[in-house]
């Protein structure tokens, strides 16, 4: 059972999350705006965070900001949107899951077992290649796999986890289609609760990240992605 963090201004929305949570066998600690979260991450570890974003004193977004910067406990953000604006820039921050309000409970509590399965065993993290280096374009793009260390014209690239997974797996299977269920099913686990549209940020996040090497990840309509090295190494 996991240690929960909810973080929300509405008393009743607490309420009814840790209900749920406590009746599925959770401890539950509660905080009524980002910087109450915040301090008590510094003083507390938790298995994962429910956060709402708009909220007095600190935002989300500026709370789960905060909170990276020296716990990578994952997050589960709260919204009343559901502009992908939000959705990108919760993702952007390094936010596991996204879900919208008026939600069910029942649901939330399906997606934080999902999001601590994929964060406890993430099957991009296995079975890597023996190389710890990867250098393609002259050096251009520099992957240290063992580090996770993504680097363009020597500078280090600064992405989200999910964005490193993405990558590494992309880069270990390049010039090889894959479907969007395989990159769904592989970085994010077979028991992902989402929908694909999740795929899609991460995948628009990533290009972002990797700047004049952004159309090196090639959309295959109706099919998935590809990485294509080839080009690289032309």
């Amino acid at each position: 059972m996991y240690s929960i963090l909810i973080v929300d201004d509405e008393a009743k929305i607490r309420s009814i999350i840790k209900k749920y949570a406590e009746f599925e066998g959770h401890t539950v600690t509660e905080a009524t705006d980002g910087m109450a979260a915040v301090n008590i991450c510094k003083e507390h570890d938790f298995d994962i965070i429910i956060m709402d974003i708009m909220m007095p004193e600190l935002d989300g977004f500026s709370a789960c900001r905060e909170i990276r910067k020296f716990k990578m406990t994952p997050i589960i953000m709260l919204s009343a949107r559901g502009e992908e604006y939000d959705k990108i820039n919760g993702f952007a921050l390094g936010i596991d899951d996204y879900v919208v309000k008026p939600f069910s409970p029942k649901e939330l509590m399906l997606r934080i077992d999902a999001v601590m399965k994929r964060t406890v065993r993430n099957p991009a993290e296995v079975n890597r290649p023996l190389n710890n280096i990867v250098e393609l374009d002259n050096g251009g793009l520099r992957a240290d796999i063992t580090a996770r260390i993504v680097y363009i014209d020597g500078s280090p690239v600064d992405m989200s986890p999910k964005e490193y997974g993405l990558f590494f797996y992309l880069l270990e299977n390049h010039d090889i289609a894959l479907s969007r269920e395989k990159l769904i099913s592989e970085v994010w686990g077979y028991d992902f609760y989402g929908d694909a549209r999740t795929l899609d940020t991460h995948i628009k996040l990533l290009r972002k990240s990797l700047g004049r090497y952004a159309d090196y990840i090639v959309t295959l309509r109706g099919i998935g992605y590809r990485f294509d090295a080839k080009k690289l190494m032309n």
